[in-house]
């Protein structure tokens, strides 16, 4: 008796059992499915990322009016220091006669990062050449097709604060 009910079985299944099974349809379909998603939001996320970097960036960049730099007064004559002014690299530059100035430090022409070289009197931009003069910012040689962005300069006390012109 034993025996007919295990042949039972097999040859005639319960109908639950055909329920928790999955077929190579479904699963097929299901396997596209999340590989369909997977791709859309490999595609998707970086395309909402170039469309809402422009409006993130002028709302931070409009947030910014001024910085405070602590004993930034002490940096050595013929020197420069790095700095963040908003979202963006920035950089002061303390002269050889005493006078201060400071710019944007991104190169308008492809948004390389500039530095200081003071054995030139120059700022350069390593990428492709770009030159500009360490007093007003005007590009002076290279690529470049603008001026850097000249930030007013106040000194008080031990700190130097940064300004929007």
């Amino acid at each position: 008796m034993l025996n007919e009910e295990i042949i039972k079985n097999i040859i005639e299944p319960d109908e639950n059992d055909e329920k928790d099974v999955l077929t190579r349809r479904e699963f097929f379909w299901l396997g596209s499915a999340a590989v369909g998603a997977i791709y859309l939001g490999a595609i998707g996320y970086p395309v909402y990322e170039y469309l809402s970097t422009p409006a993130q960036r002028s709302a931070e960049a409009a947030a910014v009016t001024q910085t405070s730099l602590d004993n930034a007064a002490n940096l050595p004559k013929n020197s420069a220091m790095m700095f963040k002014f908003g979202a963006k690299p920035a950089m002061l530059i303390h002269h050889e006669d005493g006078n201060w100035s400071a710019f944007n430090a991104v190169c308008t022409h492809l948004g390389c990062t500039v530095k200081y070289e003071p054995e030139q009197s120059r700022i350069y931009c390593a990428c492709h050449g770009g030159t500009y003069d360490p007093n007003t910012g005007a590009n002076i040689g290279g690529p470049p097709p603008k001026p850097l962005t000249k930030f007013n300069v106040e000194v008080k006390d031990a700190s130097i604060i940064i300004s929007r012109v």
